[in-house]
């Protein structure tokens, strides 16, 4: 068994292909890519953590074709877009609004949304979340699953840990660190005291 994660499909959306600059000729397109991509991955007996906004437009009944047509055993980790028409399908292994497991050694906070902090963020553990479609600036050890992120499909944690990630210039010490940028250092020259708001 291999475990997956992935978010923000928006199956169903007919606004995601111009919102989220998705490279498909029709909602019908984008799902059918989507739907094809799952399946070329994950396998009946794998497992896959769906990280928010599973779709948005069709009918309870689509969803549950749909969501019975994705292989896998499927977790949904709510987001803001998963209304009782999600939440009320019985194809989902389980459903919260957070998660956190261990895989491979490697501790993991999961949820819909990217965090600052963590529990046991400074012990390594990832925050894997969605919601951004690939357009926010990672932290460290923090990693949008999103399937504008990665060829709309879902990833597995070696593939995501595999991935370069931006890192955090360590802050400057000593004679290479900069005053602060504001009026409250008025040894800066140039600069005025701060005289209040």
């Amino acid at each position: 068994m291999t475990v997956f994660f992935t978010s923000d499909t928006h199956f169903g959306h007919a606004g995601a292909r111009a919102l989220y600059r998705r490279p498909f000729d029709s909602v019908a397109a984008m799902d059918a890519a989507m739907l094809a991509r799952w399946n070329a991955v994950v396998g009946p007996a794998d497992e896959v953590w769906h990280l928010g906004d599973f779709a948005l437009g069709p009918g309870p009944a689509t969803m549950a074709a749909l969501l019975d047509r994705l292989q896998g055993r499927k977790h949904l980790v709510t987001g803001n877009n998963d209304g009782p028409a999600t939440t009320g399908l019985a194809g989902w292994a389980s459903l919260q609004p957070y998660a956190e497991l261990t895989l491979d050694g490697v501790g993991l906070v999961l949820c819909h949304y990217a965090f600052r902090s963590w529990r046991n963020m400074g012990r390594g553990w990832l925050n894997l979340h969605g919601h951004s479609h690939g357009r926010l600036a990672p932290m460290p050890r923090q990693v949008d699953v999103g399937v504008d992120a990665w060829d709309f499909r879902p990833v597995t944690l070696a593939e995501i840990l595999a991935r370069p990630r931006r890192r955090a210039a360590p802050p400057a010490v000593g004679k290479d660190a900069a005053a602060p940028p504001d009026d409250r250092n008025p040894a800066r020259p140039g600069r005025r005291p701060h005289s209040g708001c």
